[in-house]
């Protein structure tokens, strides 16, 4: 069988990876000039079964038409994204009353757990040192600065035991005693949860590591090269001209994140996902005392800070509507560095250089990503996953070639369906 997957993030490495391992013929298409060039680059490095709740949440429509104009908004609405956004937002809107939220939260924490499962098994069975991309199974810290915010936290905390993650509620003595770092800047929290079962890893490293890998198997990468036109024939795709050839395949899968919306008009459907931009900002060589050790998230100011290989520091976070735009809008950088001082003001900013970088999360409107065969039977998707790209990215991959190679994925599909809608 011969498959050609559009898209060389974590979505389509991780798909051509398991394609190959299951024996299919394998050529990935990317349009940059290496894998995890894009969203995968440096998003927040964190896998969060913890945080797998969709941006579709009651009320948060509401606060995103309300966020229009303000710089400081955690999730901000350009008025020159909205013509794009009307029929989306409205499934948005669709899809924010209670029970869908918290079906599609439960769901992505379902296909997170999984997903990490498969990560384990990918890592032990590779040489040791094969993947070396930052790995820490420590978990994940969420803070809170007001009262009423940590009660809903463990509320939500309580209800994900349901699918089996575990948390521990922490008061602010045993907040700074396993995470040291945040006693300079406790004065403002009122207490955490420890997340245990939640991970960190380097996207990119993991990434591009995992592409050598499959490379060496045979996968054949095709870098800076555009899909120009498709081919079919009695309902099938037969094939797709590049900037460079023809190839013909027996199946072919869209993962090119965000770029799938309008790449899908030229296979021939509708791809209902929008970007939604993240930030975020790497500082190498921190050295202030205590450093940090455990990736911690805010809940008030919605980002992140989180420790990667010793001294490299990431802090990510907050989300723009603005269409495809990639500018980095220095009021959103100005929001992350001012995001570190309050959780960690022992850290000197002007001591370091930061690298500032922005990238286009697929978003869809039930939070829940695009997995499985499109209207068009040889045609499937592997996008839409939003902020958790990398917490899903084994798990989708996996799942996803044994449908395209078998036809029955070890992981049932069907909440991440297409035809959903």
């Amino acid at each position: 069988m011969r498959v050609v997957v559009v898209g060389s993030g974590l979505a389509g490495v991780t798909t051509a990876w398991f394609l190959r391992q299951q024996g299919a013929d394998v050529v990935v298409v990317e349009r940059a000039s290496a894998a995890a060039r894009e969203t995968s680059f440096a998003n927040g490095s964190m896998l969060t079964p913890s945080l797998a709740d969709p941006w579709n949440a009651p009320g948060s429509f509401r606060a995103l038409l309300s966020s229009i104009g303000r710089e400081d908004a955690a999730m901000l609405l350009r008025m020159g994204a909205l013509p794009s956004l009307i029929t989306w937002g409205l499934r948005f809107l669709h899809n924010s009353s209670q029970q869908r939220y918290l079906e599609s939260f439960l769901a992505n924490v379902k296909l997170a757990r999984y997903s990490q499962e498969v990560m384990q098994d990918l890592m032990q069975a590779m040489p040791p040192g094969t993947l070396d991309f930052d790995y820490a199974p420590d978990g994940t810290i969420k803070v809170f600065s007001d009262a009423n915010a940590l009660q809903h936290g463990r509320e939500v905390a309580s209800w994900l035991r349901q699918a089996e993650i575990e948390h521990r509620v922490l008061s602010i003595d045993q907040l700074v005693e396993l995470e040291p770092a945040l006693r300079p800047g406790s004065s403002r929290l009122v207490g955490g949860i420890h997340y245990p079962q939640d991970e960190v890893g380097n996207a990119r490293r993991f990434c591009e590591q995992l592409q050598q890998l499959a490379a060496d198997a045979g996968v054949d990468f095709r870098f800076s090269e555009l899909v120009l036109g498709v081919e079919r024939q009695g309902g099938l795709i037969t094939s797709i001209k590049t900037s460079r050839e023809q190839l013909r395949a027996d199946a072919f899968v869209l993962a090119a994140g965000s770029y799938s919306w309008p790449l899908g008009k030229r296979f021939g459907i509708t791809v209902p996902v929008r970007p939604a931009k993240g930030y975020s900002l790497t500082l190498p060589n921190v050295t202030a005392e205590p450093r940090p050790a455990l990736a911690v998230v805010d809940d008030e100011l919605h980002a992140a800070v989180v420790p990667l290989r010793e001294g490299l520091l990431r802090i990510a976070g907050t989300a723009e509507f603005a269409g495809f735009d990639q500018e980095i809008n220095p009021y959103r950088i100005e929001n992350l560095k001012a995001l570190l001082r309050l959780v960690y003001p022992q850290i000197d900013l002007d001591s370091v250089t930061a690298e500032a970088w922005c990238g286009l999360r697929p978003m869809t409107t039930d939070g829940r990503p695009l997995l499985g065969v499109s209207r068009i039977s040889n045609l499937f998707l592997n996008t839409g996953h939003g902020p958790l790209g990398w917490t899903q990215a084994c798990g989708s991959g996996r799942a996803l070639a044994g449908l395209i190679t078998t036809g029955q994925p070890e992981y049932d599909l069907a909440d991440f369906a297409p035809s959903r809608f």
